[in-house]
């Protein structure tokens, strides 16, 4: 009970690893190809091997053993293709103007080695495991197969969300075949089969009557179900890359940059030197207050107060000048009235 209870977190594991460590991979095979393809060839037989010797015992290790042995069968692969090793015979990006037609056979001849690659490998499999007690790598394998050749297709109609931002550079042509559409007719079969899929195994488990029956099944369940996952991807508004942004593949150096950096450098030409003038120190004055540049709030602002104060001085002023002359036109009444008497004439005589 224990090896099934960890079945499902360990596919998830190794499924998120795996994609990981491939791309990451894939991102120094242009750094040291010759000794990459010695390795991925060397892991290529290695995990084929672990998939004979896993095959011939039908213990709960040995179904964990087949299964992780068929992923990195599978994984090495998908290296030969990321690498750009094995891809096919026109390795090229579609053409615009093509019919679909003829777009379906330029996809077929941009991954046709690839495919036909997949094929023998999943030949050697059910060859290595055929009549053996253990039969999960030949399962897993064929699982792997079929939902890559779903998502790949899905990919070619057309759907919500591509997640196609990891793809190294020299396959980069690859995108030039895929569609973005809300959605496709096989997309809804697709995802049908793989549910049915994963409910079928994951109740085959359930009732499984031994230890290694039910491991095995386990497994196979948990990765049919990441592979539903997986095409449930396709239709979310959002990427998932960033699940693997850590394993980014490194950017071959521009083949422009290396060009340049080998081109021999030219011989230096003679230039007139113009003689160095010496600094002068200028002092620019300050623009007056009126030149200032001030915002227009500001501006209107003090305008209005400039204004409102100039109307008080005047209005001060005119008060005031109103004020003195009242004052000085009493003060004349007043000196007239005592220096003439009402009651004398002009000669000054009394009538």
């Amino acid at each position: 009970m224990g090896a099934t209870a960890i079945a499902i977190p360990y596919v998830v594991f190794v499924w998120w690893f795996s994609t990981g460590a491939v791309l990451a991979l894939v991102g120094l095979a242009a750094r040291y190809p010759a000794a990459f393809k010695w390795g991925t060839a060397a892991a290529f037989v290695a995990a084929l091997s672990g998939v004979a010797v896993s095959s011939q015992a039908a213990a709960d290790a040995d179904a964990y053993c087949a299964f992780t042995c068929a992923i990195l069968l599978w994984g090495t692969v998908e290296m030969s293709l990321l690498a750009g090793w094995i891809t096919g015979p026109r390795p090229e990006p579609c053409p615009r103007d093509c019919t679909p037609a003829s777009r379906v056979g330029f996809a077929l001849q941009a991954i046709a080695y690839h495919e036909l690659a997949l094929i023998v490998a999943a030949g050697l499999v059910f060859a290595v495991t055929s009549g053996a007690p253990n039969r999960l790598s030949w399962w897993t394998f064929a699982a792997l197969l079929v939902l890559r050749q779903s998502a790949k297709i899905n990919l070619f109609l057309g759907v919500r969300t591509l997640n196609d931002e990891l793809l190294p550079q020299q396959v980069r042509f690859m995108r030039s075949y895929f569609a973005k559409k809300s959605i496709n007719l096989l997309f809804p079969f697709s995802l049908a089969a793989a549910t049915a899929a994963t409910v079928l195994v994951a109740a085959a488990a359930l009732g499984a009557k031994s230890s290694f029956d039910g491991v095995a099944l386990s497994l196979l369940a948990s990765l049919i179900a990441l592979g539903l996952l997986e095409h449930g991807f396709m239709a979310l508004p959002m990427p998932v890359i960033n699940l693997w942004r850590w394993s980014a593949p490194v950017e071959p150096i521009m083949p422009a940059m290396a060009t340049v950096a080998a081109a021999p450098v030219p011989a230096p030409v003679a230039v007139a030197v113009t003689p160095l003038v010496r600094p002068v120190l200028a002092v620019v004055p300050a623009a007056p207050p009126a030149e200032r540049p001030v915002s227009a709030q500001k501006n209107a602002a003090a305008l209005a107060r400039q204004r409102l104060e100039e109307q008080f001085r005047q209005a001060y002023r005119q008060a005031r000048a109103d004020a003195q002359a009242q004052t000085i036109t009493g003060l004349t009444a007043a000196s007239i009235t005592n220096a003439v008497d009402p009651n004398t004439t002009a000669q000054g005589g009394v009538p």
